[in-house]
């Protein structure tokens, strides 16, 4: 199973640019999006019934905000959308495609906007850690996707002396992340099969990504640890031009059949 996850900035205008189209090259079997900026009913025929995808979003009540979506190969089992507390349903953040035994699920965190303080973003954080902690108790594995808004480890981002008072990378966020990792039981797949350094998935310009400067590793995908001997590959892919985020690619060999 290939997952793909991707922050576009604006979903309607990726799919012009050829996101689709990018995916099917790819081979991806399931594909997490995030930041869509648009309602289901606002996109296009295109891209609400992809070639090769079946197509579930989650929308945001503010217009051109937020949103979430997942894209499989195969028809799941069931489509969840939210995680029960309102600052994540009421701005489209989860959405969730449920195969036999694995879960799959697309999360975009807040960032400090007009919509969310600080504050606003440590308690979706603790909301969510209450989640995956939930989930650790179901029958199932987990594979969740997204971009989390912060970078764990200092070899996450290219200045982290002068960042950790950026939020993104404040000593709460850090530990929130070794929860995650730690106690929790989570693995940090991408991790799992690439220990490069200068694997960022964020740069703040144009000029910083061309270079690969200045980055910062805010795009995820944690899994459940009985996957975590399935991870096989994992890179990022630094070409795109769909939004100011990388695709996270990560290869995970068992077969859901």
């Amino acid at each position: 199973m290939r997952v793909i996850t991707l922050q576009v900035d604006g979903l309607q205008q990726a799919v012009d640019k050829g996101l689709y189209t990018w995916l099917t090259m790819a081979d991806a079997d399931v594909v997490a999006i995030q930041n869509l900026k648009a309602k289901e009913y606002q996109l296009s025929d295109d891209v609400v019934y992809p070639k090769d995808f079946n197509a579930y979003f989650f929308d945001a009540e503010a217009d051109e905000y937020s949103g979430v979506a997942i894209l499989t190969r195969d028809v799941p089992k069931a489509i969840m959308t939210g995680l029960a507390f309102p600052q994540c349903d009421m701005q489209g953040r989860y959405i969730q495609a449920d195969f036999p035994h694995v879960s799959v699920g697309s999360i975009l965190f807040p960032p400090v906007d007009a919509f969310n303080s600080l504050e606003d973003k440590l308690a979706f954080q603790k909301s969510f850690l209450e989640h995956l902690q939930k989930n650790r108790r179901k029958r199932r594995e987990f594979i969740i996707c997204g971009n989390f808004e912060a970078a764990h480890k200092t070899i996450d981002l290219s200045d982290w002396q002068s960042n950790q008072t950026t939020p993104g990378f404040l000593p709460e966020e850090r530990a929130w992340f070794d929860q995650i990792l730690g106690p929790v039981g989570y693995v940090d797949a991408f991790r799992e099969a690439n220990f490069g350094e200068n694997q960022f998935t964020w740069w703040p310009d144009a000029e910083s990504a061309r270079r690969n400067q200045n980055g910062w590793r805010k795009d995820y995908q944690i899994c459940s640890p009985g996957i975590r001997q399935f991870v096989v590959d994992a890179k990022i892919d630094t070409n795109l031009q769909f939004g100011d985020h990388a695709a996270v690619m990560v290869e995970y060999e068992f077969d859901e059949e």
